[in-house]
């Protein structure tokens, strides 16, 4: 059972920093470079949200994780198989300069 219980303790390690970076992209636009970034690689601070979010709810849910258990532990290793390769997506270097560390550590 709780093997079981700890499934379920794993969701804010991948949501946090999620919604941390979401939450930081207006304070990181108070500096006009990184707002000029920002503006050139997405367009706007609302498509980057756009962005991030769309693709974690297109691949961390897409069941790329499925080895015939349960579906909650289908999803949740597609969302631990999405943060794995978070270091190729387009959005990663606006996500490391909002202070992103990982998913793995404090979450500050």
């Amino acid at each position: 059972a709780l093997v079981f219980i700890d499934k379920y303790t794993q969701i804010p390690r991948f949501l946090s920093p999620i919604v941390s970076f979401i939450h930081s992209i207006p304070d990181l636009c108070k500096d006009k470079r990184i707002c000029d970034y920002i503006h050139d690689a997405f367009g706007s601070e609302e498509k980057l949200k756009m962005t991030i979010l769309t693709d974690y709810f297109k691949h961390g849910f897409d069941g790329s994780g499925d080895d015939g258990g349960s579906c909650i532990d289908g999803r949740l290793t597609s969302s631990w198989n999405w943060t794995s390769r978070i270091a190729k997506k387009e959005y990663y270097p606006a996500l490391m300069l909002s202070g992103f560390q990982g998913f793995d550590g404090d979450f500050k």
